[in-house]
């Protein structure tokens, strides 16, 4: 789903359409949503291409302020998505939507953005928004102090 985070600053409910516009290719007359997200003093722009449906983003962000670590790692991998939400106490570093076929694939842009960030994911708890089989799980234990799932 196309989204992007808008800082409170810079938002503008009539220029909603405009956000998204300079980040995807909008196809003309499709609907544009905004939510505000309090806790990261921004608003969410998404396009409601299923009436009703709102980004996997929404729930992560909203949750990411209830995780117990000063490293808040947020994750949900859906229909070839994964949504990865990062926080550091209560700075929002990282807000992103990546395309990720598997799970392995998934694996390698958590890294990548903690790497990018100089996150230290031994000393980290990953929380997951999608239930895990227990070999993903073995998998992400093996470099997370822990995983948690938060459905």
């Amino acid at each position: 789903m196309k989204c992007t985070l808008v800082p409170s600053q810079f938002y503008d409910e009539n220029c909603a359409g405009n956000f998204l516009a300079q980040v995807f290719d909008m196809p003309e007359n499709t609907p544009v949503k905004s939510v505000n997200v309090p806790a990261y003093d921004a608003w969410l722009v998404y396009a409601e291409e299923n009436p009703g449906e709102v980004p996997a983003m929404l729930p992560l962000i909203e949750k990411l302020p209830a995780c117990s670590d000063y490293n808040k790692i947020m994750c949900c991998w859906k229909d070839g998505e994964l949504s990865l939400a990062i926080a550091q106490g209560k700075t929002l570093l990282l807000c992103n939507v990546f395309r990720a076929e598997d799970f392995t694939t998934a694996e390698y842009f958590i890294f990548l953005a903690l790497k990018q960030l100089q996150l230290n994911p031994e000393v980290s708890t990953i929380c997951w928004m999608n239930p895990l089989d227990d070999e993903q799980q073995m998998s992400l234990f093996r470099y997370f102090k822990g995983v948690e799932t938060c459905v």
